[in-house]
């Protein structure tokens, strides 16, 4: 189970921390303002009040150990900042903070964020499905709760045809095609736009998946 913290639950964060939660993962929600953290704590693993620039305060919640951080604070951006770098004296293996403008997402990188969240731009529900899929490397959706999907081949899928994977069966997914990983200097590799039973899976190979995305959440990643 992955495990995540969002820092500020206006609309944004509050959404994001709550499709996180539906989908599997562990959320760490925090906020200074008492009612936002009232009013998710029934949604997620934990939901504190606290100071999201006390280093002590977060560590003791566990936020050092999360897999991701997410900084979802809008209106004040020095907040923002303080926030972000706190995460990144904790440690934390990947920080996600919210800017509301190009020169504040600038900033922000500077100082340790991993990504830039543009919520003018992006959904909450989209952001959810990215931080929890980090094997979907693209994604576009045909139907509410479906999509398209590129995925690259986990180890444990190289040398295993098709009909040993039976991905449709295991995993509710179809797989529509798939590239092979790029040979020489051509930087492309051959695609198989009709695989096969017999196909074998190689390392660095792409496929192409269609499916639910709850089903697609639940690929494995290695």
């Amino acid at each position: 189970m992955r495990r995540f913290a969002v820092i500020g639950l206006g609309r944004f964060g509050g959404q994001l921390a709550r499709a996180l939660a539906r989908g599997g993962s562990e959320v760490i929600a925090i906020d200074k303002d008492r009612k936002l953290v009232e009013a998710i704590s029934n949604d997620v693993a934990v939901a504190v009040r606290l100071d999201s620039t006390d280093e002590e305060a977060l560590r003791a919640q566990g936020v050092d150990k999360v897999d991701v951080a997410v900084v979802g604070i809008g209106q004040d951006f020095a907040n923002n900042i303080l926030t972000t770098v706190t995460l990144k004296s904790l440690g934390v293996k990947r920080i996600c903070a919210r800017a509301e403008q190009p020169t504040h997402g600038k900033i922000l990188r500077r100082i340790g964020a991993d990504e830039i969240i543009y919520p003018e731009e992006e959904s909450a529900l989209r952001w959810a499905f990215k931080l929890a899929t980090p094997q979907i490397s693209e994604k576009l959706e045909f139907a509410p709760g479906f999509s398209l999907a590129q995925y690259s081949a986990p180890a444990g899928f190289h040398g295993k045809s098709l009909a040993e994977l039976n991905l449709r069966k295991k995993y509710r997914v179809n797989l529509i095609s798939l590239r092979r990983a790029a040979e020489g200097e051509s930087g492309e590799g051959e695609i198989i736009s009709v695989p096969l039973p017999e196909t074998i899976i190689h390392a660095g190979d792409t496929l192409w998946l269609v499916g639910a995305d709850d089903d697609m959440a639940n690929l494995p990643d290695k």
